[in-house]
């Protein structure tokens, strides 16, 4: 099967995708819990939030550095900085220190979302197949088994460092797996021609689009079952699983859309279907239809992403492609750590109705950027054949 062919060639960057999924499954899980716990407001905490943010620029710079110096041993390092970071959400208590620990959490977050897709891109070019859609897939299926589980521990009344540093055990145990050779490529000494920035702006743009939608419902989903629609606990870690396991199977159906079909075409309907599955939550009446609105944009926002990664790194030179990766992923990956606190504001003034509505209007820009990169990609075969 393509993919299981797929997960088998991609194994170990694919298990870094199960470790970054299973802490952010197990914090949405928590929101409710942690928010009350620092006595916050819906702004203050999605203003908390951009701690994470704070941290992930800083990956933007530091994870091509650190990928070059530590090399087969750069997965497992900051594998081993993400469980540590995560010890700390749970455990503080004023906000302007958990501010500082979810910069912590950013940038270790960071620093292993860049490297893993750098090394799937590697793959890709190495075995000239598409491989992107199955590892994001792993993170989406990790996602959303620890929000199912972290649900049950909610239930139990277990506390979310205990839970958190259970993930970090199981980090720990997987760090042999992350462990992999990096490609090495020589920049060629001329010929070098233009920085591609506006592939890594534009495929950037797509990832963060698609990515502040997701980030929206991770964080805020569970709430809103809560607080809207009157659901308990366990139904409210519902709301991020169900993303999750909608994630999961649209990014393994996209691993066998992506050898068959243009990106451009699949962003286009993916988007309109995302858009629809947001507008659904926003008006739902009850957890149930709540539900079908997070399933069915998780279904449609989950190939957008790993298709604007896929696509960056198919368009800059070799020798470019972690950088180039790098600069592109930090961009979409920021959306998980502004759309949270962009959402409390608006929650704040207008209430998480009005919210998720916006994210519907929000998912629509992806379909003039994949034009746009589209149009973009053919200029350069063009200019390749001549």
């Amino acid at each position: 099967m393509s993919i299981m062919s797929a997960l088998k060639i991609s194994r170990r960057p694919a298990t870094g995708f199960v470790v970054v999924g299973m802490f952010w499954g197990c914090f949405a899980a928590y929101v409710p819990e942690i928010k009350a716990q620092l006595g916050a407001s819906d702004a203050l905490f999605g203003m908390l939030l951009l701690g994470s943010a704070t941290g992930l620029v800083s990956a933007m710079w530091l994870a091509p550095k650190m990928d070059r110096s530590l090399g087969n041993r750069s997965m497992q390092v900051a594998a081993c900085l993400l469980a540590f970071a995560w010890l700390w959400p749970g455990l503080v208590t004023l906000p302007v220190l958990f501010f500082a620990v979810m910069c912590g959490v950013g940038m270790a977050s960071g620093l292993l979302d860049v490297i893993m897709n750098a090394r799937v891109s590697e793959l890709e070019a190495s075995h000239s197949r598409s491989l992107m859609n199955a590892n994001h897939a792993m993170f989406s299926l990790s996602y959303a088994v620890a929000a199912l589980i972290t649900g049950a521990a909610r239930e139990a009344g277990l506390p979310p460092v205990m839970v958190l540093a259970g993930f970090g055990v199981l980090t720990l145990l997987a760090l042999p797996i992350l462990r992999m050779e990096v490609a090495v490529v020589e920049e060629p000494e001329t010929g070098r021609g233009r920085y591609p920035l506006w592939p890594i702006l534009i495929c950037g743009a797509i990832v963060l689009v698609a990515f502040m939608s997701e980030a929206t419902v991770e964080a805020w989903s569970a709430l809103h079952v809560e607080r809207t629609l009157g659901g308990g606990a366990a139904e409210g870690a519902l709301g991020p699983a169900m993303l999750g396991l909608t994630m999961m199977i649209g990014r393994f159906s996209g691993q066998v859309v992506a050898e068959r079909l243009r990106e451009v075409t699949v962003i286009y309907w993916a988007a309109l279907m995302a858009s629809a599955g947001a507008l659904i939550a926003s008006v739902a009446p009850t957890p149930l239809i709540a539900y079908v609105g997070f399933g069915v944009l998780g279904l449609g926002v989950s190939v957008i992403g790993p298709m604007g990664l896929a696509l960056v790194g198919r368009m800059v030179p070799p020798h470019l492609r972690t950088e180039a990766i790098s600069r592109a992923a930090v961009i979409g990956f920021s959306g998980f750590f502004w759309a949270p606190s962009l959402m409390g504001f608006v929650s704040e003034g207008f209430g998480l109705r009005v919210a998720f509505a916006c994210v519907a209007v929000m998912l629509l820009i992806a379909i003039p950027l994949a034009i746009v990169m589209n149009r973009m990609e053919k200029d350069k075969i063009a200019a390749s054949v001549a």
